[in-house]
């Protein structure tokens, strides 16, 4: 292989892991799951841990 299209390949590699990766982080995590650490947090409390 051309070590030009190795260049472009790994360029386009690293765009769309990029582009994924910021995506995955812009969706923040869902009310369902936020739902159960604050009752695994009210647990704690009940317990005694912090």
């Amino acid at each position: 292989m051309h070590p030009n299209q190795n260049d472009e390949r790994e360029r386009f590699i690293d765009e769309n892991l990029r582009r994924v990766y910021d995506e995955t982080v812009e969706e923040g995590i869902p009310d369902k799951f936020k739902d159960l650490l604050n009752q695994l947090k009210e647990q704690d409390k009940k317990i005694g841990r912090n």
